[in-house]
């Protein structure tokens, strides 16, 4: 049941950030993340003030897409004695969780770039 609400989070975040995505890719009238940073060279053109629902929208589905709180349910981690850290001990548990801070990392990379 767990794994169902997870995926559910997922795709339906997924789904409005790509919306939001579209949004600024529409105004810099590129793809490329290059030209979208250099359309914001100036404070009036940053795409925060003028998309600033997107930059909402964007930051919210950041945080479902982390597991970061209040998105961190799908875990059920209050329903098991530590949730998925007793599965893992050292190096596994390291791996783990350097993957999640990376993820976090490059989803606010992300943010940072495009608004």
């Amino acid at each position: 049941m767990g794994s169902v609400r997870s995926a559910a989070q997922m795709i339906s975040y997924e789904i409005a950030m790509g919306f939001a995505l579209l949004g600024v890719c529409l105004c810099a009238g590129s793809l490329s993340l290059t030209a979208i940073v250099a359309n914001q060279a100036y404070i009036s053109s940053w795409y925060t003030l003028a998309l600033f629902p997107l930059s909402i929208v964007f930051f919210i589905s950041i945080l479902a897409e982390t597991n970061r709180a209040p998105f961190d349910l799908p875990e059920a981690e209050a329903e098991l004695v530590s949730g998925y850290n007793t599965e893992y001990s050292s190096v596994t548990f390291a791996l783990f969780f350097l993957g999640e801070y990376a993820n976090m990392l490059l989803m606010s990379s992300l943010w940072v770039l495009l608004f």
